[in-house]
C-alpha cells in the first residue's frame, strides 16, 4: 500500500509540476501577446496621426492651388478687358494690331509663368502630402520585430 501511496503521491506531485507548468507558460504567452498588442497598437496610433496631417496638408495646398489659380483668372480677365479696350480706342489698324499682338505675347508669357508656379505649388504639395508617411514603413518592420521577440 506504501508503494501505490507514494506513487500515487509522485503522481500528483507531477501533475501538479505539470500544472504549475503550464500556467506559468501560458502567463508568459499571455504578457508577450498583451506586449506585442501595446506595440501594433502604438503604430496604429501614429499610423492614423501621420494620416490626419497628411489629410489636413493636402487640404491647405489644394487652397493654395485654388486661390493662385483665382488669382490668375481674375488677372487674365482684367487684361484681357484692358487690351480689348485698348483695341477698340486705337486710331488705326495698324496701331489695333500692335495692341492685339502686344497683348497676345503678354499673356502667353503670364500663363507659362503661371504654369510653372502651379507646377512648383503641386510638386511641394505633394512632398508636404506624403512626408507624414516617411519612415512608416521602417516603423511597421520595427513593430513586427518588436512583437516577435
Amino acid at each position: 500500500m506504501s508503494k501505490a501511496k507514494t506513487a500515487g503521491e509522485k503522481a500528483t506531485a507531477s501533475a501538479e509540476t505539470a500544472l504549475e507548468n503550464g500556467a506559468a507558460a501560458l502567463k508568459t504567452g499571455l504578457e508577450k501577446a498583451l506586449k506585442g498588442y501595446d506595440v501594433v497598437v502604438g503604430y496604429n496610433k501614429d499610423t492614423a496621426e501621420a494620416v490626419m496631417k497628411s489629410a489636413t496638408t493636402a487640404g491647405k495646398s489644394i487652397e493654395s492651388i485654388n486661390s493662385e489659380i483665382y488669382s490668375y483668372s481674375k488677372q487674365s480677365i482684367e487684361d484681357g478687358v484692358a487690351a480689348t479696350k485698348a483695341v477698340l480706342g486705337s486710331k488705326s489698324v495698324h496701331e489695333a494690331f500692335e495692341f492685339q499682338t502686344d497683348y497676345a505675347k503678354s499673356a502667353f508669357e503670364a500663363y507659362v509663368a503661371e504654369l510653372s508656379k502651379i507646377s512648383e505649388l503641386a510638386t511641394a504639395a505633394t512632398k508636404e502630402t506624403y512626408a507624414p508617411f516617411k519612415g512608416r514603413v521602417q516603423a511597421w518592420l520595427d513593430t513586427v520585430s518588436a512583437a516577435r521577440a
